[in-house]
Parts: C-alpha cells; sequence; structure tokens
C-alpha cells in the first residue's frame, strides 16, 4: 500500500506572510486551481499508485477543502457518464484535530518574524504548540486511524491519503520512520536525485510526499499467516500480542516522492491580485463564464435550424 502525505493548496495567510496555524485560512483563487490539479492528477495515477481508499484531513477549511477536491476527482473517474457528482458517491474524507498544524498562540495571524508580547517578557519561552504536543497528537491518529488499515491492508494495492500542513505532515513522517525503519537506500525525490534525511522534506502547497509500506520479504507468509490465525481467533485483551509487535517492526517505508509537483506544470498565477485573493464559492471563474456562453450559442444555433 502506499501512503501520500500531502499539504493543503495555498491560503490567504501563506500570501500575506502570516503564522496560521490553528487559524481557519481561506484558500485563495490559485489555491482552488492548485487542489483542481492535484485531485485530478492523483486521479489519473490510479494505475501506479492504487486507488485512494481512505481520506484523512485536518479540519481547517485549507485542508479539508484540498481532500475534498481529491475525494471529488476520484468520484469523477469512477462515474464518468454523471453530469454531477453526489455526496454519496465521494469517497469519504475524515476530518481529525489531530492533523491541524501547529499552533503558534499568539503569534498567530503575525507576520513572520515579528516578536510577540509574550516573546519579549521571556526570550526562553513561547506559548506557541511544543514539538512534545504535535508528537501526540500524530501519535493518537497513527494508533487510533492509521495502523488499523496498515494491519488489515498493507500488502494491498490501495493508497491512503493523508492532507494537513506543512509543519505537522513533517512530524508524522518522522514518526512514520521511528514506527517502520527505510530500507538502506537513498530516497528519491521528483526528479529523480538524491535527496536530505525524509523526515526534513518540506512541503510546498499541493506538494505531495509518496511513500510505498510493505512487508520485508520473507515476512509475506508469516503476515498471511498471522492474518489468517487472527480471523479463527481474534486476539483477546489477555491475549500475548507480541506477534502483532513483531508483525509491524517487519515493515518497511519507502520514500518514492518529496514534495512532487508534477500537477502544477503551466500553471500561473492570475495577475492584478486576482489569483492571491480569497477564493469565492459565490463567483463564475472566466472558464465557466466562457463555457457557459458557449454552450448558450450552441443551443440557439440548434434552436434556428
Amino acid at each position: 500500500m502506499r501512503l501520500l502525505l500531502i499539504r493543503h493548496g495555498e491560503s490567504v495567510d501563506n500570501v500575506a506572510g502570516l503564522y496560521a496555524g490553528s487559524r481557519d485560512s481561506a484558500l485563495t483563487n490559485h489555491g482552488v486551481l492548485q487542489i483542481k490539479r492535484l485531485g485530478t492528477h492523483l486521479a489519473k495515477r490510479q494505475g501506479s499508485i492504487g486507488p485512494i481508499k481512505h481520506i484523512f484531513t485536518s479540519d481547517l477549511q485549507r485542508a479539508y477543502q484540498t481532500a475534498n477536491a481529491i475525494a471529488k476527482a476520484f468520484a469523477e473517474v469512477q462515474n464518468p457518464s454523471s453530469t454531477s457528482v453526489s455526496e454519496a458517491q465521494k469517497l469519504v474524507v475524515s476530518q481529525l484535530p489531530e492533523l491541524r498544524e501547529k499552533d503558534y498562540g499568539s503569534s498567530e495571524g503575525k507576520k513572520y518574524g515579528v516578536k510577540t508580547e509574550s516573546f519579549t517578557r521571556n526570550l526562553t519561552q513561547s506559548d506557541s504548540e511544543s514539538h512534545e504536543s504535535m508528537k501526540a497528537r500524530v501519535t493518537r491518529f497513527l494508533d487510533s486511524h492509521l495502523l488499523p488499515i496498515i494491519d488489515a491492508h498493507v500488502s494491498d494495492d490501495m493508497a491512503v491519503a493523508i492532507v494537513a500542513h506543512g509543519i505537522i505532515l513533517g512530524v508524522f513522517l518522522k514518526a512514520l520512520l521511528e514506527r517502520f525503519p527505510p530500507r538502506p537506500a537513498a530516497s528519491t525525490s521528483q526528479n529523480g536525485g538524491r535527496e536530505r534525511l525524509p523526515e526534513f522534506t518540506a512541503w510546498s502547497n499541493t506538494g505531495v510526499l509518496q511513500a510505498k509500506l510493505e512487508l520485508d520479504e520473507g515476512e509475506q507468509t508469516l503476515h498471511s499467516r498471522s492474518k489468517t490465525a487472527s480471523r479463527v481467533s481474534p486476539v483477546s485483551p489477555g491475549d500475548d500480542i507480541r506477534s502483532l509487535d513483531t508483525r509491524k517492526k517487519a515493515l518497511r517505508l519507502t520514500i518514492e516522492l518529496t514534495n512532487n509537483l508534477e500537477h502544477l506544470e503551466g500553471l500561473r498565477k492570475t495577475k492584478g491580485g486576482i489569483g492571491s485573493a480569497k477564493f469565492d464559492s459565490r463567483q463564475r471563474t472566466m472558464d465557466s463564464f466562457f463555457s457557459s456562453a458557449s454552450k448558450k450559442r450552441k443551443l440557439e444555433e440548434v434552436k434556428d435550424s
């Protein structure tokens, strides 16, 4: 199975250069174009990454709107004849507070580099969220939501998408690498070159880290037998679960792509500040305007003929 760690599309606070962790910053017009490109790109890559079966996202709008764009794109591929995709046809997008970005405390909404009152009072203390707190959050997500899926489907041709934010994704990746040590081989970036250690990877807006999670060769048979045994004799609270721990330790994570942005090739931001402005779903895009005008002309031609 594959894991896709994805950062949200461009937000208003990103453009403004503001600290936006727990702030619910909206996507820009350009950010909406980015997430549509992302969804279409991932849907087209089902043959190589497998179909996305689960989508987990931060409950902040810039993240869950990105996740919804992915779900919509996959639904459209599955139902090509439908003129519109219903909510029932889309993948379930699970919104979780555990995947929120780092809370910057009193720095929220302030320009990068601006010293806050709490920072000025005590240079060694800050009211922003600690690394330990973020690690605790990603550990809860990993144990409660992701591990059950991994345990049941690690050998399946499928993918799980986790849509969140740059810093929390880095903390999550490090937690993954601690649980599932990578193979002793160099990671590859989107251009095939050597990368730094993957836990220090950065994410651009809609950047994708693609990782493959699999059992070591030689453990496949053991895993198959363990799954069969668990169906016959379910694990009880008093049972020895060392076999389960051993099975998890036998998993290996291989980083295949980091900060992949293929889907943004050729995309340019609209000038005049329009691209950086907050997206308003009530406004019609230029593409939809001309598309509707073209359809109207065709209908009139049919009526006249």
